[in-house]
This record gives structure tokens, sequence and C-alpha cells, in this order.
């Protein structure tokens, strides 16, 4: 009989927990023995593990004869530091790694940067690496609707049974039904989100992320969080953190990136963070699927995290004031777009023109030139929405929504904006510059 055929009877039977193999990949987490997925219990675990796989050595007064590759002299102009590098690590670099943990703290204090933070190939590696250790074919996985189509696509290739829980917007809170989520939880192996939400710009109210946990601890069901977005949050309101609450601690796994903060998408750095018993064979995973990180990508990651908070900071501050400026444009088109309190996207339904989104979107391409998202990819509320992205800069966004306008003219005159919306007239004014 093959390995994964034992592999698989002794995790089911629940002999695993004495295993010594299993025993050494889970580091006391041995009762999350059942989460692997089929792809997870394949892995030749004794092989990887092994320190002969990846030999290091961290004492400064050390030859290393073991480089699987020349070192470099880069000229002049490359990133301080990069020359001082040591070899991959398929955790990525320990500095970039401790700076990412002691910026996300748990309910226990920090992620361990050893065993709890995983450098990947950015937060779409994350995801990657998540379901392919945790989901298999079949295995019932929820996610919001709508959501990113990232979410689905790679569900999609894993051929999970999507569960989809319809929300909306209520003053820029994600909302949902509670008693069809609580159903949906049942016999669930996953829950996939992302907060602030893509693409509706949607935040998780308190009570809500406290509702989400209990269900998960009531059904046993792991939590995968995306917070790509998380900068972009305008509501100076706190939020209560889901990684600090008891029911989510041991089953919360959190992916973020530089990609969306920093503009750094082509450096293609994300991470991954979560209790250890459930990162290292994650890690395992990646290490078999996409190993080591591009050291420059992660070098110029740690340089953005340590000295961009600044250029962050005000960022956020110019997409909230495009954020403004769009939707006031868009009432006055006609549209009823909800006002989100986070990303930098607007979730805008066409249905009142007699168009779906796949539709509104190719005919405003054509006769106008200008690209938006059709709703579809998103999920099945999708069909009649688009979404719009503020994130270019303000000259071309104010030209965008000057041909949309021109676009809709023919279409649908106008609204009066205080028919539509009472309260659009206690919003900002229009932002005329960026500061």
């Amino acid at each position: 009989m093959s390995s994964f055929f034992w592999n698989k009877v002794l995790v089911r039977s629940g002999a695993v927990r004495w295993i010594p193999k299993f025993k050494r990949l889970f580091r006391g987490g041995e009762q999350s023995f059942y989460y692997l997925s089929h792809r997870a219990l394949a892995l030749p675990i004794d092989d990887l593990i092994d320190p002969a796989l990846f030999p290091d050595v961290q004492a400064p007064d050390a030859i290393n004869l073991a480089l699987g590759s020349p070192r470099c002299e880069l000229p002049l102009g490359a990133p301080r530091g990069l020359h001082e590098l040591r070899g991959p690590s398929p955790w990525g670099q320990t500095d970039l790694r401790r700076l990412i943990a002691e910026r996300s703290s748990t309910s226990g204090g920090l992620y361990d940067p050893e065993e709890e933070t995983l450098i990947t190939h950015g937060a779409t590696g994350a995801f990657g690496a998540v379901i392919d250790t945790f989901i298999d074919p079949g295995s019932p996985v929820i996610l919001f609707d709508p959501t990113s189509p990232i979410f689905v696509l790679g569900l999609k290739h894993r051929r999970a049974r999507l569960r989809w829980i319809k929300t909306w917007l209520e003053e820029g809170k994600t909302r949902f039904d509670l008693q069809a989520f609580a159903s949906a939880m049942r016999g669930a192996k996953m829950l996939v989100l992302a907060d602030p939400a893509n693409p509706t710009g949607g935040v998780l109210a308190s009570e809500d992320l406290e509702q989400i946990a209990w269900w998960a601890q009531k059904h046993d069901v792991l939590i995968y969080r995306d917070e790509s977005f998380g900068q972009f949050r305008y509501d100076p309101t706190p939020t209560t953190n889901l990684g600090a609450m008891p029911h989510a601690a041991t089953r919360l796994l959190t992916a973020n990136g530089v990609s969306k903060t920093y503009g750094l998408s082509s450096a293609r750095v994300g991470w991954l963070l979560g209790p250890k018993h459930l990162m290292r064979p994650t890690m395992l995973v990646a290490s078999m699927n996409a190993p080591f990180v591009s050291p420059l990508g992660q070098q110029a990651a740690l340089t953005a995290l340590r000295t961009g908070e600044a250029l962050a900071t005000n960022l956020r501050d110019e997409m909230a004031g495009r954020r403004r400026y769009l939707f006031e444009s868009l009432q006055g088109m006609g549209f009823k777009p909800a006002f989100p309190t986070g990303g930098y996207f607007f979730w805008v339904p066409v249905n009142h023109l007699g168009l779906s989104g796949r539709e509104f979107a190719r005919r405003l391409l054509l006769e106008r030139s200008v690209l938006v998202n059709p709703g579809e990819p998103f999920g099945p509320c999708g069909q009649d929405h688009i979404r719009l992205s503020y994130a270019t800069d303000e000259g071309r966004l104010r030209e965008g929504v000057q041909r949309l306008t021109e676009f809709m003219t023919p279409l649908k005159p106008p609204c009066p904006v205080e028919a539509m919306n009472p309260i659009a007239s206690e919003l900002p004014a229009v932002v005329e510059s960026q500061r």
C-alpha cells in the first residue's frame, strides 16, 4: 500500500496523533490533523522536514560550503543590504517575518516569526497554499457574495463546493443574514472572506465578527481572511480584531501583501499568519508548489514596510477624497452606489438601465474607451453590477468620469441628487485638488 493510503487511514482513524513524523509536523496541534487535504497528506513529510534538505548556518564567522548558487556582486544602485542576504528559506527572510509578526498582534501577544509567519508569492500565493493544504474536491467552502474572483477561481480549480452568502452594504458595513450564515456553516470546511471587501468596499462590523468567530468554533470551520485592503479603512471607529477573539484564534489564517498598500505588485511578496499547527503543513505545501519568494522582492517589501508608513497614510487620504468625488459624480448620473468605508472600489448596480454588467462594460469600452469590471466574476449577485476603481490618478479619474457621463446621457437622464439620497447634501464637497 502507498504511504498516502496509510496516511489517510491514520488521520481518519485518529491514530495519527501518536505517529512521530506527524507529531513533529504539527508540534502540539495534533487535534487538527483531519483538516488536511489529500494533497497535503501525500507530502513526503520526512523528507521535507529533514534539515539536510535546506541546510543553513547562522554563526557570523561560519563558512558556507553548501551554497546552491554563487554570490553575484550587483552594480551600484542595487538595494542596500542585498549582498548580505542569506540563502533562501522556505519560510522567507527572517527580518521581514519579524517585522510582519511584530505588527500583527493576537490575543496571546505576537505571532511567532519562526513558525507562524510565512512569506508567499503575493496574497494570491498565500490563498493558493491554504486551499491546497486544506481543501479537497467536494469540500464545502463558504464565500460572501460578492467577493474577489481570485477566491472563486481558486476554489473552482480545486473543485470545492461553494456556499454563497448574500451580503449588502449598510452605512459602509458588510451585512449578511445571520440565519442563512449559521445554516451554511454547518458541515463547512472553510470560510473565505476579505475585510475590507472586494468589490464592495464594505467592512465587517465588530458584532458580525463575533458571530463569525462563534459559529466557526461551533462547527469547527477554518477561517481564511484576506486583509490586502486593510490600509484603506476610512472609518476611524476601531473594529474588533478577529484574531483577538478566543473562538477564532486557533483556526484563523490571515493573508496580506505589499501590492495594494505600497504599489509593489511586481515584487510579488505577500504573507500568511496563523497558528503553528496550521502554518507548518501550509509551508510544506507551499514549498512544493512555488518555493523561495524572490530575495530581491522580499528586500523591497522590507524597505517598504520600514519606511513607507507616511506614504501609505497620505495615499489613504487621497483615496478618501477621490471616493467622495466619484460617489457624488455617480449619483449625478443616476446611479445608486452604496458608500464604501474601505478599499478603493464602488460596486454599482446597472439593472435600471436594462443592461447587464457585462453588456454595460462592453459598450462603455467600445464607445468611450473606458474600462470597468463587469460584476459577473465576483459572484451570483454580480450579473447586474459593475465595479469602478478610483485607484487611478486624479486627472485620469476625472477624464474617465467625464466620458462615463457622456456615455450615460443618451441612456438615462440624470436624477436629482437630493431625490436619490437625502443625505447627499451632507457629504463633503467635491475635492477639487489633492494635497
